[in-house]
């Protein structure tokens, strides 16, 4: 009695495909938030938006990058096993580089009253949750419901990050206001 073997091309393809999705809307995201967010720095309703250098993308997303690194190798072990062409491999590959330069692009980052702006995204902060910023060299902020599986890093230079946390602080103790008055007076 044979066994039969799934049809390796045709999971190869719909894998491909999927992860070409995947690559091609985060890229599209990531350029998109240049219009999205297209002015720098404090705006007139004391939210702020600011630019993240590569070195602190890089910091940003180490893990992601790692992972992405770790599914590059995985499978040329299992290629030639599985009987998988290895020209999907090769294509699998080129995919998760490109994603790996996505990951390592300058993100523009907003903070407003009503929600969060990161990697092309608006997220509500209802949807999000901190234990606060004690300094570093990012802003790691949860998704609610995914308990720490979901982290949201927010990447920049310190004094982005300052401001960023501040207000963050702000909103998320609905102190929004108090804050404003703050500020308005420091200037």
């Amino acid at each position: 009695m044979q066994s039969s073997m799934p049809d390796t091309n045709g999971i190869a393809l719909a894998v491909l495909l999927a992860t070409a999705s995947i690559v091609i809307f985060d890229g599209w995201k990531l350029f998109r938030a240049n219009r999205d967010i297209p002015t720098l720095g404090t705006f007139p309703n004391g939210g702020m938006a600011w630019e993240s250098q590569i070195e602190q993308e890089f910091v940003r997303n180490i893990t992601m990058i790692g992972s992405v690194v770790v599914m590059m190798i995985v499978p040329w072990f299992l290629a030639e096993r599985s009987g998988t062409n290895i020209a999907w491999v090769v294509v699998f590959d080129i995919l998760l580089a490109l994603h790996s330069v996505w990951l390592i692009t300058p993100k523009r980052y907003a903070v407003t009253r009503d929600a969060l702006w990161v990697d092309g995204f608006r997220v509500d902060w209802s949807r999000l949750w901190w234990s606060g910023w004690k300094g570093g060299s990012s802003i790691t902020l949860q998704r609610k419901g995914w308990w720490r599986l979901a982290p949201l890093p927010l990447g920049g230079n310190s004094t982005d990050l300052e401001s960023a946390a501040l207000r963050i602080d702000a909103i998320l103790a609905n102190q929004w206001d108090e804050l404003m008055e703050i500020l308005s007076e420091e200037e």
